[in-house]
């Protein structure tokens, strides 16, 4: 083929594209998130530019482009638990919340870099996912949850009838964590045993960090996963607050 005519059909190729402009998008988009975006929540950061456009269109858009997000790894389901006998189930998996500031949940999660332990824990706000506070340890102590509470407690003024979600592991039956909640004006509320979807909204942000930080890359030592973590949770407030 003549040069003249390759170039001719590239450019009638790219004329007839009406979808160029939406697929030049759609590459800034999932680039600047760094490939964790799937198709939903680029359809999502679209509408919020003003561009209305079905997730099925972005969906083989990225196909055609070659793009993929990173593949979360699925939270196992557990059978229906029962009743925790330190705090009652408040929240009953009612995680919508028509205020900041209202619906708290917390949990710990573990890392593990060449034997070497990590744990991070935070306070989500499930008004708007926002991260309140966190601390990270690397050792599973009590004085982790406390320095964290008090973290998320600093920054707002009124907790009174605030709900504060958990599971029902042992730093939140400790009773000095149980009288800082009261003092506060805080109502515990437990998840039952041996059931994480009590306690979803934070199981998912664990298994969202886990899946778009820690499974992509090889930590060498525990501070380097630690600034990563910092970041992420900095984009991850940035993005979803």
């Amino acid at each position: 083929m003549a040069r003249s005519s390759f170039y001719y059909h590239q450019k009638m190729l790219q004329k007839n594209d009406k979808y160029a402009e939406i697929k030049t998008l759609i590459k800034q988009i999932y680039h600047r998130h760094k490939g964790r975006f799937g198709y939903r929540r680029i359809t999502l950061v679209m509408k919020e530019k003003g561009i209305i456009i079905n997730h099925k269109t972005v969906m083989k858009l990225m196909k055609v482009l070659g793009l993929k997000s990173i593949i979360r790894v699925r939270k196992y389901q557990s059978y229906r638990g029962e009743q925790g006998s330190i705090a009652p189930n408040v929240l009953e998996r009612n995680f919508q919340a028509d205020r900041p500031n209202s619906k708290w949940a917390t949990d710990v999660t573990e890392f593990n870099v060449s034997g070497n332990k990590l744990y991070l824990s935070p306070i989500i706000d499930l008004y708007n996912g926002e991260i309140i506070s966190y601390d990270l340890s690397e050792r599973p102590v009590f004085a982790q949850v406390v320095n964290m509470l008090k973290k998320g407690l600093r920054k707002i003024r009124n907790t009174e009838n605030l709900i504060l979600h958990s599971d029902q592991g042992w730093q939140y039956q400790m009773k000095a964590y149980q009288i800082l909640l009261k003092e506060k004006g805080i109502i515990q509320s437990m998840s039952r045993k041996g059931n994480c979807l009590d306690n979803a909204v934070i199981e998912n942000f664990f298994g969202t960090l886990k899946s778009e930080m820690f499974y992509t890359k090889k930590f060498g030592t525990i501070d380097e996963l630690k600034k990563e973590i910092k970041e992420y949770i900095n984009y991850y407030t940035t993005t979803t607050g």
